[in-house]
């Protein structure tokens, strides 16, 4: 570079940092700008000789990180400075051991948090990726700080993206879905969350997002108008009540569009509440709920609400800290929009989380207001004993579930995932009242252990010291938290049968004249079809192995002669003429090729989504059923990519003319005279396409049909269902995943 140049990014990076200082949400001492000025001294220093993939100088990355976190998620110097060091340890010659000595424990606790989560190495068989969730969520145990730098940083890398690999893009937009964004929205980050989102859809369905965005300009200014025709006439109400307000209108995100097609099979125009007015207002303390409600009032005066769809989380808000009135009204041309009602600080804690929750509790610093938070995501974590990627999945379900609201016998309430038990309620008042559970009341009445809570139900739970878990508890049970100590008290009993099941199977052998080594061992497990050690001893334990089964082993053990001659004469299993075919012609003619060099791989189809030839697809190697291969928009597509990237192979169509596939068509309508009659008509006659099995059924007036086809390939699949779409009554024509 040249001296010029190198003058400018100087210039540059100086103004970054003041612009760092300048929107910082804390308040910001002197000591706490000579602590930021140090860190970013270091910062520099260490980073000196490093350049992004984009060519710019690397310590942009670090201060675009802390601008994150101080004005977005709206931490304090503490977390300013080890953000701005976030990368320090890993890629330069500083240790902890330096930064601790610089600094002081907590940042060089933090920096250190952030270093491990970078450097998980773990073993191929489990998945990497999850395997560097779990260490990330367990951080939370050290400092939740960790997780908030780590989300600032992924935002950033996911805004700073374009120069990288597709493969990248993919596995890392997908990793965002999966576990930042969720995240983002447990901690109360909203609009973090949606902007990794609407990233992550940017990169995982680039033709999708293009398009939504496309069109969302299209609409942008009769959106717009539609608005301000709803604020006009609101305004004049508050203003003459004398609120003290702002309004403003907001787009629904790209991601939540696409979601609501997906869900509800609708096209983009068919997206309604594509937007939402926000009235935010100023108020004392002592008068916010009073205000909401008047707020309410005023715009039921000019406008419908719809009962089903009022929000009230200022009564009883998320356990994210959330606070606000969603009521959704009718508005001109019919058409449904969504009005929230915040006070400034339910604004505020909305837009920042936890950090404004904190500075709206009186003496708090934000050490102690951390701890409250910390307590409420622990639970998740309780147990480390499962599997990472089931770990992680339990953990999303705990993030993403929509809350209920339920009270104790006394009145307490207490909130609950959405979906949970009776069971579940009964653990998250104590583990052990969640173990000795006999019986739950609702409202009242006995019900069973696995009945589904309400919003308002009042639960009472009966215990008993001689109750204990059984295995069937775990089909009761939606909470992580109640499913791992089930699984904890069950694999307890589990060892201790197993303990006593070892002892009376090595004296039954020995009656038999065999002993118990790891050979026989094996050999029992594969005899009796088992998967290990432990399922052998628990059911002789348990009593599922008699003793006649015993015998039967020794005889067949003692007949290895016989054995001899069964392995040798393996009988050729009967192919059909039509199977071998069949054979012939995929063998001949592959319809897929992976990988950068196109190569012709085995695989399966996966049953989960069905592709056909022309869908986006991407090859999955699975451990013990070679490739399978998954649509793009497949429901477990995200999963897999961000769970087990390395095992993911890009893969695409070629020539499909010589095969036929499977597709699943689910028609909703009208139920009008001839209607059955026009359908097989569009599909046989006009499109030429075998139908395999039609299932329809009209209830008052509703046609409600599940068609499958046999189509060559997607082009000829979307020509079918527009050419569906097209008759007289038909409403909706979406295409099934599964049978």
């Amino acid at each position: 570079m040249t001296e010029i140049d190198l003058e400018q990014e100087n210039k540059a990076i100086a103004r970054e940092y003041k612009e760092l200082l300048r929107i910082s949400y804390q308040t910001l001492t002197e000591e706490d700008k000579k602590l930021i000025r140090k860190a970013f001294d270091v910062a520099v220093d260490a980073h000196k000789d490093q350049r992004r993939k984009s060519g710019e100088a690397y310590i942009f990355h670090p201060i675009a990180v802390a601008k994150i976190v101080a004005s977005e998620i709206g931490l304090g110097a503490t977390s300013i400075a080890a953000a701005l060091m976030h990368d320090v340890v890993e890629d330069t010659d500083i240790t902890i051991e330096d930064i601790e000595k610089m600094f002081n424990p907590k940042i060089a606790q933090i920096v250190d948090g952030l270093t491990k989560i970078a450097k998980v190495k773990t073993d191929q068989e489990i998945s990497m990726q999850a395997e560097n969730f779990r260490k990330m969520l367990l951080t939370l145990n050290d400092d939740v700080r960790v997780i908030l730098i780590k989300i600032a940083d992924r935002l950033h890398n996911m805004q700073t993206m374009e120069s990288m690999a597709d493969y990248k893009q993919a596995k890392i937009a997908s990793e965002t879905l999966y576990i930042y964004a969720p995240l983002a929205h447990r901690l109360g980050l909203y609009n973090i969350k949606t902007q990794l989102e609407d990233l992550g859809l940017k990169y995982t369905e680039p033709d999708v997002y293009q398009d939504i965005v496309s069109k969302m300009k299209e609409t942008k200014e009769e959106q717009e108008a539609y608005i301000k025709s709803i604020s006009d006439v609101l305004k004049n109400s508050l203003d003459e009540e004398g609120i003290e307000y702002t309004m403003k209108g907001r787009p629904k995100s790209i991601y939540s569009i696409r979601r609501k097609m997906l869900v509800q099979g609708v096209t983009f125009d068919e997206v309604y509440d594509k937007f939402a007015l926000r009235i935010i207002y100023k108020s004392k303390p002592q008068e916010e709920k009073f205000l909401a409600w008047k707020i309410y009032s005023i715009v039921t005066d000019h406008y419908r609400p719809s009962p089903s769809r009022l929000r009230d989380w200022i009564s009883s808000p998320k356990s994210t800290g959330y606070e606000a009135l969603h009521i959704t009204v009718m508005g001109p041309k019919g058409r449904w929009v969504e009005i929230q009602v915040r006070s400034e600080r339910m604004d505020e804690i909305a837009e920042k989380g936890y950090a404004a929750h904190y500075k709206y509790k009186q003496g708090a610093t934000e050490e102690n207001g951390l701890d409250v938070w910390l307590n409420q995501l622990r639970e998740a974590l309780e147990n480390a004993e499962t599997n990472a990627v089931d770990f992680v999945e339990d953990f999303k379900l705990n993030l993403y579930s929509k809350e209920i609201y339920v009270f104790t016998p006394k009145g307490e309430i207490k909130s609950l995932p959405k979906g949970a038990t009776s069971l579940d309620f009964a653990f998250s008042i104590h583990s052990e009242i969640g173990m000795h559970t006999r019986g739950t009341r609702v409202n009242g009445k006995l019900v069973p252990l696995n009945h589904v809570l309400n919003s308002g139900d009042q639960v009472e739970i009966i215990t008993s010291q001689n109750q204990k878990p059984t295995a069937s508890w775990l089909d009761y049970v939606t909470t992580s938290r109640a499913r791992n100590k089930i699984k904890s008290v069950l694999n307890e009993s589990t060892k201790k049968i197993a303990e006593d099941g070892k002892e009376l199977l090595t004296r039954k052998l020995k009656h038999l004249k065999i002993t118990l080594n790891e050979t026989t061992v094996n050999e029992l497990v594969n005899y009796f079809k088992l998967q290990t050690s432990l399922d052998l001893f628990y059911r002789v334990g348990a009593g599922l192995i008699d003793n006649q089964q015993l015998k039967d082993f020794a005889a067949q053990k003692n007949n290895t002669l016989i054995n001899f001659f069964k392995n040798k004469i393996k009988r050729s299993p009967n192919v059909t003429p039509e199977q071998l075919h069949r054979n012939e012609i995929i063998k001949n003619y592959d319809l897929l090729v992976f990988g950068k060099e196109q190569e012709k791989l085995d695989y399966k189809l996966s049953s989960c989504c069905n592709p056909i030839p022309g869908d986006d697809v991407f090859g999955f190697i699975t451990i013990n059923e070679g490739i399978k291969v998954h649509r793009k928009d497949c429901p477990n597509a995200i999963s897999l990519q961000s769970n087990y990237a390395y095992r993911i192979i890009p893969a695409k169509w070629i020539d499909s003319s010589q095969e036929e596939f499977k597709a699943i068509l689910k028609i909703t309508g009208m139920d009008t005279l001839g209607l059955t009659n026009e359908l097989t008509k569009v599909i046989s006659n006009q499109m030429h396409v075998n139908i395999q099995s039609i299932a329809l059924s009209g209830e008052a007036g509703i046609f409600n049909g599940q068609v499958t086809v046999i189509v060559q390939n997607n082009t000829i699949l979307k020509k079918l269902i527009d050419n569906i779409k097209k008759i007289d009554g038909i409403d909706k024509v979406t295409r099934v995943h599964k049978n």
